[in-house]
């Protein structure tokens, strides 16, 4: 299921960053007295009561500007109040209600999106500085201190009370997330896929702007598949529109089952391609490396397609696990394999092994190797059994886990895998105390 988004938005200068670095937790937007600061747009993860969303941190809005970084950032904001599903519209308490606050909130009222109006600065709660924002029409103004922290909590619990609700499907369909830089062949590969011209191509980078499902049935199975726009590194995201493409992907990847990363192979594996693969792996979504444009690859041989591969795992250790897939979307030229790829790595991401048979791979793995002792301390390995599927994960108990060296944990997930694959799917290892 897709996660919400809620933008911060209001005029320059109001603590709007210094607001979304305390709630993501960390230092990632830039924080100045200078008013404009924000003049790109930052997003991150954010966690409250159990509830995940993204948070999407934006510049301030000038209404009456006509100064190009002034139109540039309003059509940035305008952009977050479409993608958003809830806005924080957020004022400066200690100068009090201001004439952009009205224009602002006019256009906020006039998105009919739920919205939220956080008057910020407020570091003593019984202040009742804010109280004149009630004067704009709210039936509840939230006061916040960005800088201490104080009122955050209130005001967390009131954001994930109003997000709109969204309905967690539980369709049959797996759901396939087609992620990449941009211009790799994206929707050309969809298309010969679906067998129509449902995506637009075009040889200019970033035609695909929204994420959007085609659904097409395959050995009786109901697949989606989501082409979404290209992906660049953050600081390479010039404008609002490819800002959100951005959000939309990451969206999509946390939507889906399986995910095909495409690589474009007149120019090899980049590293935003690895940034974008780790990405896709982290979130426990099966992957698929399909390696486009390969009838344009120089010195092809016999031996390219292992190359590649091989000098891929070698940057990225996790990739001896992924299927590669060489293809041509132009040509058709080994496309349809990737509907028999998706299954396969669905069905590994799926599996579910019982517990005699996890503990008695368990007992294998210890009897050619015992884990190391720690000083002083007996350590043992006692049983193990999977915990979870979407991605596997296997629990496995001891009497000291903490002293179980990560080396070791890697001879686990390596001998796992050697006996049962999971072949494009991540696997989890975690260990946990055994009751006494």
């Amino acid at each position: 299921m897709s996660l919400p988004v809620v933008a911060i938005v209001g005029r320059p200068n109001v603590g709007k960053s210094h607001l979304f670095n305390r709630i993501i937790g960390e230092a990632t937007a830039i924080v100045s007295d200078e008013a404009g600061t924000t003049r790109d747009r930052h997003f991150g993860r954010a966690e409250w009561a159990g509830h995940d969303f993204w948070l999407v941190d934006t510049g301030g809005l000038v209404e009456d500007s006509y100064l190009p970084m002034d139109v540039a950032i309003r059509r940035q904001v305008m952009e977050a109040i479409e993608e958003a599903d809830l806005m924080l519209f957020v004022c400066d308490a200690r100068v009090g209600v201001h004439p952009s606050d009205a224009r602002i909130m006019d256009l906020l009222r006039n998105s009919q999106k739920p919205w939220m109006l956080v008057a910020n600065k407020v570091d003593n709660p019984e202040s009742a500085d804010f109280y004149e924002f009630y004067r704009l029409g709210v039936t509840e103004v939230y006061p916040v201190s960005a800088s201490n922290g104080k009122g955050s909590g209130d005001l967390l619990d009131a954001v994930v009370a109003a997000i709109p609700e969204t309905e967690e499907t539980h369709s049959e369909a797996v759901r396939i997330a087609v992620i990449g830089r941009p211009n790799v062949g994206k929707s050309s590969f969809v298309n010969r896929l679906l067998g129509e011209d449902r995506l637009v191509v075009h040889d200019e980078s970033g035609t695909t702007r929204d994420a959007i499902d085609a659904p097409m049935r395959y050995h009786d199975k109901e697949l989606v598949f989501v082409d979404t726009a290209g992906l660049r590194r953050q600081s390479k995201i010039d404008d609002g529109v490819e800002f959100y493409s951005a959000l939309r992907t990451r969206r999509a990847i946390d939507s889906s089952d399986v995910c095909i990363l495409m690589i474009d192979a007149t120019e090899g594996l980049q590293n935003q391609d690895l940034k974008i693969a780790t990405m896709a792996w982290e979130s426990g979504r099966g992957l698929i490396m399909v390696i486009n444009k390969w009838d344009l690859f120089e010195d092809k041989t016999d031996k390219s397609a292992e190359k590649f591969r091989k000098e891929a795992a070698e940057k990225v250790p996790y990739f001896k696990f992924v299927p590669f897939l060489f293809t041509s979307a132009i040509t058709g030229q080994r496309v349809t394999k990737a509907l028999d790829l998706v299954l396969q790595v669905q069905e590994q991401r799926t599996r579910r092994i019982s517990t005699s048979q996890v503990n008695d791979a368990l007992e294998q793995l210890i009897a050619r190797l015992q884990p190391p002792q720690a000083a002083g301390r007996e350590v043992k390995l006692n049983y193990a059994t999977q915990v979870e599927v979407s991605p596997p994960t296997i629990a496995v108990f001891g009497n000291n886990p903490e002293a179980i060296p990560e080396h070791y944990i890697r001879y686990l997930h390596n001998g796992f895998r050697e006996i049962w694959g999971f072949t494009g799917s991540p696997l989890r290892i975690i260990l946990r105390r055994k009751n006494s």
